[in-house]
């Protein structure tokens, strides 16, 4: 019996991701912010702003198209995907009926959870890769030095803010206060993060606090691995404590209607 419980709930979690797959690539704004926007803006800030593409002492001599741009980018759009998208398309399904209807199927609520976090871990992959190649072939600027760094790092970034997304579309009932809701939390983690103010400029208060928030230590530990440096051991403890509290506590309070 346990094994057929495990088929049809391995089957299920196919079915909804494949569906949800295809519900995305049918919504061009999905792409167009998670996607387009980052890249877009990276080249364009990298090849406008003269001063991005020569070394900068406030960033310890290195350039600003070599760690602090290509990261902010990369952060940028899954903060994007985490904030606002996750919990209005979740709404979205609330409101229409979609969840109540998935109720009575094998589908449970962690398997719709999962779905989402692997069909938008997907788009934050491509997503990323097309900002590295895009710095590099347009920019010059440099990969990621430390790969073997920074493939653990992006993974426990992508899945602290994405499982606090889910935290967001578990307890909001409609689809406007979600992506309201979800802007109210995505700008002031970018400001820890350092996406306007680097963190090298912030106070040592402020930066202290910045390491202990999802943004703040995802942010730094890419641009460490960008820079050739390993990611410090407590960005990488703070990400993972976040994705694992979240991650449990939307998982519980997560509701069909």
């Amino acid at each position: 019996m346990s094994n057929i419980a495990t088929s049809r709930r391995d089957t299920a979690l196919f079915r909804l991701t494949l569906t949800e797959a295809k519900l995305y690539l049918r919504e061009p704004s999905a792409a167009f912010f998670t996607l387009v926007l980052p890249l877009a803006l990276l080249l364009i800030l990298g090849s406008v702003i003269p001063g991005f593409r020569t070394p900068d002492p406030a960033l310890g001599g290195q350039r600003v198209v070599d760690t602090q741009l290509p990261a902010m980018m990369v952060l940028l759009s899954i903060a994007t995907t985490a904030f606002t998208l996750i919990p209005a398309v979740l709404a979205q399904y609330r409101e229409r009926g979609v969840l109540r209807r998935m109720s009575v199927t094998p589908a449970s609520p962690r398997t719709l959870l999962l779905t989402q976090l692997l069909v938008n871990l997907v788009t934050s992959v491509v997503s990323t890769s097309l900002t590295i190649v895009g710095a590099r072939l347009v920019l010059q600027a440099r990969i990621p030095m430390l790969l073997l760094w920074f493939v653990p790092a992006f993974v426990l970034g992508v899945c602290a803010l994405f499982a606090i997304g889910l935290v967001i579309a578990a307890v909001i009932p409609n689809s406007r206060a979600a992506g309201g809701i979800g802007s109210l939390v995505m700008f002031p983690m970018l400001f820890t993060a350092g996406m306007w103010l680097p963190r090298e400029m912030m106070p040592q208060v402020l930066r202290r606090i910045s390491d202990f928030t999802p943004t703040g230590a995802f942010g730094q530990a890419l641009r460490d691995t960008w820079a050739g440096t390993p990611p410090q051991a407590l960005h990488l403890a703070v990400m993972a404590g976040w994705a694992v509290v979240a991650g449990l506590f939307a998982a519980r309070m997560f509701r069909w209607e």
